[in-house]
């Protein structure tokens, strides 16, 4: 019998994140699946700029370049 993987949590990871309740891999975690699906740069501006820096840091890679 096969494991089914739960879907990414964006919602309840994104409210984890503005409480700090992140950890660094739960953060880079959520920026990388935001970048991968596009909504890095449909939320607030902050979300971009936080992504963009993530890449620029080499913590995350940009869509695509997984």
């Amino acid at each position: 019998m096969a494991i089914e993987e739960k879907p990414y949590d964006v919602v309840g990871n994104i409210v984890e994140y503005e409480n700090g309740d992140l950890d660094d891999d739960g953060v880079i975690a959520l920026f990388q699946h935001l970048v991968d699906s596009g909504l890095a740069w449909t939320l607030q501006g902050s979300y971009g700029r936080a992504s963009k820096a993530l890449i620029a840091a080499g913590l995350i890679n940009p869509k695509g370049g997984n």
